[in-house]
């Protein structure tokens, strides 16, 4: 019996023993983890709800993508690991997918992962009002997934961010157009940022169109237009057959504007357009036309990815669909009330969305200031981005931007060619 005694107490010792050196090592591999990855870790553990929609979220994600290439985060630990990686990650390194060595579907795909795991659409989240019913919008998970995004935006600001091997990649790429001599030295690049809101060599890389002629609307960044839509009397963009964006609802100009401007109610019956900066584009936007400046606002907005993230499993590929208007409400924008002498007032909306979100005006440009057609607005940093544009009525703006006849789609325009123009006279 004694000698029984003996080995049980040995074997609990053992076992012990065993469950405190895993739990070190556990504890261990943590304390690699980034300050974000730690914070998840902590949220998670002291919050069951989370927890369970996180764990949740996965699951369904896993059923939807099993395979572990394209969705390597299967299990609540392996998403920590994934979270851990990004913190510090280049954008087309979150996945470690080859993509037929394209960089465009590598960071597009990395990106449209991120946000499938958060963005699985779940029943325990129905009827609470959110944008979709998924993690990204739930706090305090939504609050932490905010913090993760500024805190990954701070990283591509360190020096950390760019080396000579990330430039190499970029340059061996033809999205970012590095061959065509149209960039600054790139010995001006020392963080990621520098490098993705470069500066042109001189103005003359993006001649203006009809610099003189205020009737001829340019495009104010590197973009493709996606359509133009008319406004109601109640400030609402109406939908029309063959709009670019397939907005489900009617969307109301006041809220992306901000009721609190002076200006919210001016563009009734006006104009809406708007244009996307793909990631390889120019990053700096541009005055499209002549004016005064008469209101200046960033608008803050939340870092999710207003839209539905979904897995294309035929093409084996990611697809993200903006399929409200009403995301571009959510995302951190600027608001740019310019005044023109002839056709009235212009907002100018640039749009900086996710994952980083961060929208910036040029540091000498006040309220009051006359601009010219092509002088510069400001700069994104990293993340998708888009441009909108809203004309009072009587400026009667026309989209004639070139068109795609193939794909039925405007082409893509460089910053400074025609967009469109004001009046019936000026075709």
């Amino acid at each position: 019996m004694k000698k029984l005694n003996l080995y049980v107490f040995s074997l609990f010792f053992l076992l012990l023993f065993s469950f405190t050196d895993q739990s070190r090592q556990n504890e261990s591999s943590k304390s690699d983890y980034g300050s974000k990855t730690r914070e998840l870790i902590n949220l998670v553990d002291a919050n069951p709800e989370i927890k369970s929609l996180l764990l949740a979220s996965i699951e369904q994600a896993r059923k939807i993508n099993p395979d572990k290439q394209t969705n390597p985060a299967q299990t609540l630990e392996e998403y920590y690991e994934f979270v851990a990686l990004t913190e510090n990650a280049m954008p087309w390194q979150f996945l470690e997918v080859d993509y037929a060595n394209s960089l465009y579907e590598r960071i597009d795909q990395s990106l449209c992962y991120f946000f499938f795991i958060n963005d699985q659409p779940l029943d325990a989240l129905e009827g609470k009002g959110y944008f979709n019913n998924s993690l990204q919008y739930h706090e305090p998970y939504k609050s932490w997934l905010t913090s993760f995004n500024k805190s990954y935006g701070e990283y591509m600001d360190s020096e950390a961010s760019w080396n000579e091997d990330y430039y190499q990649i970029a340059l061996s790429d033809g999205i970012f157009g590095l061959q065509n001599g149209w960039y600054e030295d790139p010995s001006n690049w020392n963080t990621f940022n520098q490098f993705f809101a470069r500066h042109l060599t001189s103005p003359a890389e993006r001649p203006i169109a009809e610099p003189c002629d205020n009737s001829v609307v340019v495009s104010p960044a590197d973009a493709q237009p996606q359509g133009v839509w008319a406004i109601d009397s109640n400030s609402v963009i109406i939908e029309k057959e063959g709009i670019a964006i397939k907005s489900a609802t009617l969307y109301d100009l006041k809220n992306l504007i901000g009721r609190e401007s002076e200006y919210v109610e001016s563009f009734a019956n006006g104009t809406f357009t708007h244009s996307f900066l793909d990631v390889g584009d120019y990053h700096r936007y541009h005055f499209p036309l002549s004016g005064v400046v008469k209101e200046m606002r960033i608008i803050p907005g939340e870092s999710v990815s207003g839209g539905y993230t979904t897995w294309d499993p035929k093409n084996k590929r990611y697809q993200f669909d903006a399929s409200s208007v009403a995301w571009q409400a959510i995302e951190t924008r600027g608001c740019v009330i310019l005044e023109t002498e002839e056709y009235g007032l212009v907002a100018l909306l640039p749009v900086g969305m996710w994952p980083v979100s961060s929208v910036n005006f040029e540091d000498n440009l006040q309220v009051g200031d006359q601009v010219s057609k092509g002088d510069m607005l400001g700069y994104f940093l990293f993340g998708g981005s888009d441009f909108i544009m809203i004309f009072q009525d009587k400026a009667q703006f026309t989209l004639n931007a070139p068109r795609n006849l193939e794909s039925d789609s405007y082409q893509h325009l460089l910053m400074g060619e025609r967009l469109g123009y004001f009046g019936k006279g000026n075709q």
